[in-house]
Parts: structure tokens; C-alpha cells; sequence
């Protein structure tokens, strides 16, 4: 029987870099021997992308908050029992684009949704389930506009919010992290890429290291 797999998330808002640091982050865990599988939420099975581009669709900007969260745990529900648990019961070390952290900092501190409502579709979605590592991509919101706006790609319908809610979606993120320092560890995604990449590495090779 395989040993169980860890779980890392990599967290943040708009234009913070998480794509160029995930590609980056799979490297250099293969490098370590470890067993990887990438994936994002929402998203990463047939019908949570599906619920994915209902949930990122402009034309859907009618969309109740309430809708958003149940959603955002119905694409999370099938994903977990689809491609994650097994994973990890597999031995593989999953590495996932935002997770539950991302639904208290987006519909959460960005929507205005009560937490413990929140928490309460985490606990029947998720059980016991919570990421080992966390990697928070932190950067000032104008910067992360800044960078977004440079790639110049169709906004979706959480990038066509409001600076407030963005300024909402960084702090809630931030006191997520402050709440679980255990599993948290928060990147300086306004530094280089250089940098970036630098401060990745030191936390990863810590985290690898009992492992």
C-alpha cells in the first residue's frame, strides 16, 4: 500500500504570478522524486470544468452569491472524489491552483458570505481534508492589476470586479493566513521572478525535508 500523499495549494489574487510559479513548483518537486499531479480548482474534472465556465462566464453577471458558493463546492465535491482523494491515497503529491482558502477570500471577504456558513459546506464536502502547505502569492493590489492588465487576456467574471473587492480578496487572504500560520506560508509575489522562484524553493526544500 502506498503511503498517503501530501497536498499543497498555491493561493492569491489577480496578476500574482501562479501559473509561471506552479510550472515552477512541479519542476522542481520531480526534481525532489516525488509524484505529482497538477490541478486547479475550480476545475480539474469533466464536470467541475463545467462549472468552472459557468461560474467565470461575464454573461452570467446576474449570479447570486449564493450560487457562486454552492457551485464553487458542487465543482469542489466532484473533484475531490474524482481525482484528488485518489490521488493521495495513491502516494501522489498533489498540487492544487487554489482551493478552500480561495472561497473564504473570494465569496467570503469579497462577497460579503458569512464564514461559518462557509465552513459549513467545507466540513460536508471535505470531512477532515486540509491542504498540508499553502503557499500564499501575496503582491499589492496594484501591482497584480498592473500585471493582469499586461497579459492583455479577456477578463472573466471574478477579473471584472471592482478594486474594492480585490482589496477584499487580499485581505481575507491574509487573514487566512494569519489564522493558520501552521500551514500558511506567504510568498512576496511583487519581488522578480528571480526572487519569487528563491523564496519557493526555501519553503518547499523545508516542507520536503521531514518528508
Amino acid at each position: 500500500m502506498a503511503d498517503q500523499g501530501l497536498f499543497i495549494t498555491v493561493e492569491g489574487g489577480e496578476g500574482v504570478g501562479k501559473s509561471t510559479n506552479l510550472a515552477y513548483i512541479r519542476n522542481h518537486l520531480l526534481k525532489q522524486g516525488r509524484e505529482v499531479l497538477m490541478t486547479r480548482e475550480p476545475g480539474g474534472t469533466p464536470i467541475s470544468e463545467e462549472i468552472r465556465a459557468l461560474l467565470l462566464d461575464t454573461s452570467h453577471d446576474e449570479m447570486h452569491a449564493d450560487t457562486e458558493l454552492l457551485l464553487m463546492f458542487a465543482a469542489r465535491a466532484q473533484h475531490l472524489q474524482q481525482l484528488i482523494l485518489p490521488a493521495l491515497a495513491a502516494g501522489q503529491w498533489v498540487v492544487c491552483d487554489r482551493f478552500t482558502d480561495a472561497t473564504y477570500a473570494y465569496q467570503g471577504s469579497g462577497r460579503g458570505i458569512d464564514n461559518d456558513r462557509i465552513a459549513a459546506l467545507e466540513h460536508w464536502v471535505q470531512r477532515q481534508l486540509r491542504p498540508d502547505l499553502t503557499l500564499l502569492l501575496d503582491a499589492p493590489v496594484d501591482v497584480g492589476m498592473a500585471r493582469a492588465a499586461q497579459r492583455g487576456q479577456t477578463t472573466d467574471r471574478f477579473e471584472s470586479e471592482q478594486r474594492a473587492f480585490f482589496d477584499n480578496v487580499r485581505n481575507g487572504y491574509l487573514a487566512r493566513a494569519k489564522q493558520y500560520p501552521e500551514q500558511f506560508r506567504i510568498i512576496d509575489a511583487a519581488r522578480p521572478l528571480a526572487e519569487v522562484e528563491s523564496q519557493l524553493v526555501q519553503v518547499l526544500d523545508e516542507f520536503l525535508s521531514p518528508h
